[in-house]
C-alpha cells in the first residue's frame, strides 16, 4: 500500500438492513453520520456466498458462478454445499485489480467465504480436522500458517460451536471482531475484510419482528462500534455492507417431497434410512433458503417438472433458460430449472416421507452431507425432555471415544421464523452499506458496484 494512501477495512454485518438501524445502532449510526449509508440491490440469489462473491468480484452468478452456496456437481453425481477453496469463484477479485494501482497494496481476508487458497496475504477462516477414526475436531486454516495459532494464543480458542448451531451467539463474532483488530494491528494491510455473522442467527431462529431481536441488534453494533473505533483512530476507513435482509417465514416448501411423490427422484435405502440418489433421479432440488436448483436428467421431462412445480403452492417463479437469464444466473452449475419461493416461504430439503427412515445427519448438525440449506441446525429439538443432559451424554461419550451423534435438531421446520434470497420486498428490508468516505455518497448501490467503490478508495 502506498504510505499516503490510509487502508480500508471492509465489514459484512450479515442481515443488516436500514429498518434495523435506531436507537440500538449507536455506532453504525456515527458511522453514517461521519460519511454516509445506501441501500444495495443484491444478486439473486440474495444468499452468502452469491452476495460476497458479487461485492469482490463486480459480477453476477452468470459470470462468477456462485449460483447458491452450493450446488449438484453433475460430473460427481454430488451435491456439495459450502465448499472453501476461491478457485471456485470466477472472475477478477478485488484484491487483484487493487494490485495493478498499488504495486504494495496486501490483503487481509477474515472468515469470508471461499477464502481458502484466495490470492491475499492474510486469511483465517473455520476448517475442522477430521481424523481417519470419524471424529471431527473444531479447528482454523490459515494463510500464512502459523497466523491462526498465533491469534488464537493471544486470543484463545476460536468459539466454533458459537459459529454455527443451536449455540451460536456473539461469542464467535466478537472473537472475530478481536480478531480483525489484532490482525489490523500487526500487518495494517491496505484492504481487510471481516465477517460478522451474529446477526443472522436469531433473524432466523425468531424472525425480524420478534421484539428480542433489538437485543442482538445492539450486540452486533457494540462489537462492530469497538472494531470501527480501533481502526478508525489508527486513520483507516470503514465500510460496513450486508449481504441480504432477512423476512419473516411463514411457511415452508417440501419440494423434494414434490418430485418424489411424482416419481421424478430416487432414494436408496442404506442401514435402515434414506439417501437420496442424485444419480439415478429424473429430477431433485438443491435447496438454499428461498431458491431451489431443480436438476433435471431428461430434457424430455423439463415442461412436466416445471409445470408440477408451478402448481405447487408456496413456489412463485420456476425460471427456464430464459428467466434464468432474465434474473442473472444463467451459468452451468445452475439448476435446469431454479425455483423461486412466494414471500414468507422457503425450501426444505427433506426428501424422505416418513421421519423414521430421514438419514442419521438429519438430526445432527452437518453442513455438508445435508443436500441443501438446514437453517433447522439452529434450534435444540424442543421435544427433548432434557436436552442439555442429552448433549452432555454425546460428548461424554465422545470424550470417552464412543462413535456418538450428537442427535439433538429438530426436523420442524415451522420452528424457523426468518428466510431470505429472494429479492427483498422493498430497499429499507434489503442489504445496505455505510461508508466514512463521503466522497463515495448516494443513495443507492448496485452490489455489483461495491468493488469499484472499494478500488475508488485508492484512486
Amino acid at each position: 500500500m502506498s504510505a499516503r494512501q490510509p487502508p480500508l477495512v471492509v465489514i459484512s454485518v450479515v442481515g443488516l438492513t436500514p429498518d434495523l438501524l435506531g436507537e440500538h445502532t449507536p455506532n453504525l449510526n456515527a458511522l453514517a453520520e461521519d460519511g454516509f449509508m445506501a441501500t444495495l440491490k443484491p444478486p439473486f440469489p440474495a444468499v452468502t456466498c452469491t452476495s460476497q462473491s458479487t461485492m469482490l468480484t463486480g459480477t453476477l452468478p452468470r459470470e462468477h458462478g456462485i449460483v447458491a452456496n452450493g450446488w449438484y456437481f453433475r460430473d460427481q453425481a454430488e451435491v456439495w454445499l459450502w465448499r472453501q477453496s476461491n478457485h471456485l469463484v470466477h472472475g477478477e477479485k478485488v484484491w487483484d485489480a487493487a494490485r495493478q494501482q498499488l504495486p504494495d497494496f496486501d490483503c487481509a481476508q477474515l472468515f469470508w467465504w471461499y477464502n481458502m487458497y484466495a490470492s491475499v496475504d492474510y486469511s483465517v477462516t473455520p476448517r475442522p480436522v477430521y481424523p481417519a477414526d470419524g471424529r471431527k475436531i473444531p479447528a482454523l486454516y490459515s494463510h500464512p500458517a502459523a497466523l491462526h495459532r498465533d491469534l488464537e494464543a493471544r486470543l484463545g480458542p476460536f468459539p466454533f460451536f458459537n459459529f454455527w448451531g443451536p449455540k451460536s451467539d456473539i461469542a464467535s463474532t466478537e472473537w472475530i471482531a478481536a480478531c480483525a483488530r489484532q490482525v489490523f494491528d500487526n500487518h495494517r494491510p491496505a484492504l481487510e475484510l471481516v465477517y460478522l455473522p451474529h446477526l443472522d442467527y436469531n433473524l432466523q431462529r425468531i424472525g425480524p419482528h420478534d421484539a428480542r431481536i433489538w437485543a442482538d441488534v445492539a450486540a452486533v453494533d457494540r462489537a462492530a462500534g469497538e472494531l470501527i473505533t480501533h481502526v478508525r483512530a489508527a486513520g483507516a476507513e470503514v465500510m460496513v455492507v450486508s449481504e441480504y435482509g432477512i423476512e419473516t417465514a411463514t411457511g415452508h416448501i417440501d419440494i423434494n417431497r414434490v418430485l418424489r411423490e411424482h416419481g421424478y427422484l430416487a432414494v436408496r435405502e442404506t442401514l435402515g434410512w434414506e439417501l437420496l440418489d442424485f444419480g439415478a433421479s429424473r429430477a431433485f432440488a438443491t435447496v438454499d433458503h428461498q431458491v431451489a436448483h431443480v436438476y433435471v436428467r431428461e430434457p424430455g421431462d423439463m415442461d412436466a417438472v416445471a409445470g408440477l412445480l408451478e402448481n405447487t403452492p408456496g413456489i412463485e417463479h420456476v425460471l427456464d433458460a430464459s428467466g434464468k437469464a432474465q434474473w442473472g444466473i444463467d451459468h452451468p452449475r445452475a439448476g435446469e430449472l431454479v425455483a423461486v419461493a412466494a414471500e414468507g416461504q422457503w425450501f426444505t430439503y427433506y426428501y424422505w416421507l416418513d421421519d423414521a427412515r430421514a438419514p442419521d445427519f438429519a438430526r445432527t448438525v452437518d453442513i455438508h452431507r445435508k443436500p441443501g440449506y438446514d437453517p433447522l441446525e439452529l434450534f435444540v429439538d424442543p421435544g427433548l425432555k432434557f436436552p442439555r443432559l442429552k448433549v452432555a451424554w454425546r460428548l461424554l461419550q465422545k470424550n470417552l471415544g464412543f462413535r456418538m451423534l450428537l442427535d439433538v435438531i429438530p426436523l420442524q421446520p415451522e420452528l424457523v421464523k426468518g428466510t431470505h434470497g429472494r429479492p427483498p420486498p422493498d430497499r429499507d428490508r434489503g442489504p445496505l452499506i455505510i461508508a466514512s468516505n463521503k466522497r463515495l455518497a448516494a443513495d443507492h448501490f448496485d452490489m455489483r458496484e461495491v468493488k469499484e467503490l472499494m478500488l475508488a478508495h485508492w484512486q
